[in-house]
């Protein structure tokens, strides 16, 4: 475990008594023009620009028949369960996330160091990287409620601490995302403009956000505007796709009514000289398990 440096200046005000919106001042791509890396010169300016990169196939199927035995193995294990690290779907108690899968699974803690996974983090960050985050999705077909339209670095910013916008994320598909299993939408280019959000944190506020986001949710007001100036992406993939996205893109999901489960596995990265601090609009972090104290460099 790694002691947190002293809080720096904020940057980016949020959960005040009004919506502020600042521009971004931070770079989106930290490495330097040419850094060698999986990601093309083309497809690092295009995440510069949008604020994602979508790959086809980021992983095999046969490694996806891996991920998703191993997902099944840890979603029926009562153990697992029994864990506050598995948060239970609201309405039919199914098991709809758990959280700190890399230290869970072996499997999945291959999948974070796989040089395919941690040399793109590396090259959007430009350094060195830790897990901030990880965790399997699961969204049952018939019912699973989706994910409310929110900025992720808000959150991380206001509840867990980090000071720059140096964090990255990485969606990687287990099933197929159809265009109407609750699939992820983003705003492309919104991750340029941060939206604080009005409101202070209730008391242990990551037991109710995680099941339904409240606290940090942008006005309707302000996110017509956004999607009126960005548009809206929704994307699909088969199993083995994946989805990079910048820590501030308004992002969110839908409900998925369909026959069709939506599963995928999410991991964090954040730079090893972005560590968390103590929070900017939270009484206390967050447990270890959602947003990580231990910085030591992903090998």
């Amino acid at each position: 475990m790694t002691t947190a440096p002293e809080r720096t200046a904020d940057l980016y005000p949020t959960r005040g008594t009004a919506e502020v919106a600042t521009p971004r001042q931070d770079p989106v791509v930290w490495s330097e023009p040419g850094a060698p890396g999986p990601f093309s010169g083309e497809e690092l300016a295009s995440f510069e620009r949008d604020g994602f990169a979508a790959i086809d196939q980021l992983i095999t199927p046969e490694e996806v028949a891996t991920y998703r035995a191993e997902l099944d193995r840890l979603v029926t294990d009562p153990g697992v369960r029994a864990d506050e690290r598995s948060i239970v779907e609201p309405k039919s108690g199914e098991i709809r996330s758990v959280f700190e899968v890399h230290r869970i699974s072996e499997v999945f803690a291959g999948l974070v160091r796989d040089p395919r996974v941690l040399d793109r983090a590396r090259q959007i960050l430009g350094s060195d990287v830790y897990v901030h985050q990880s965790r399997i999705n699961v969204k049952p077909g018939f019912g699973a409620s989706g994910f409310y339209w929110h900025s992720d670095f808000e959150t991380w910013h206001a509840e867990d601490g980090l000071p720059r916008m140096r964090t990255v994320s990485v969606s990687i598909a287990l099933t197929e995302n159809y265009d109407t299993n609750g699939g992820l939408m983003i705003m492309p280019g919104s991750h340029l403009t941060f939206l604080g959000c009005a409101g202070e944190t209730p008391k242990d506020n990551y037991k109710k956000s995680l099941q339904m986001q409240d606290a940090g949710t942008p006005s309707n007001e302000a996110l017509t505007e956004f999607a009126d100036r960005h548009g809206i992406r929704l994307f699909t993939g088969k199993a083995g796709s994946a989805t990079w996205f910048d820590c501030n893109c308004m992002h969110g999901s839908g409900d998925n009514i369909t026959p069709y489960p939506r599963s995928n596995v999410f991991i964090v990265f954040n730079s090893v000289e972005n560590a968390a601090v103590e929070p900017f609009a939270a009484p206390v972090p967050r447990p270890e398990f959602i947003g990580a104290r231990d910085f030591t460099p992903v090998r």
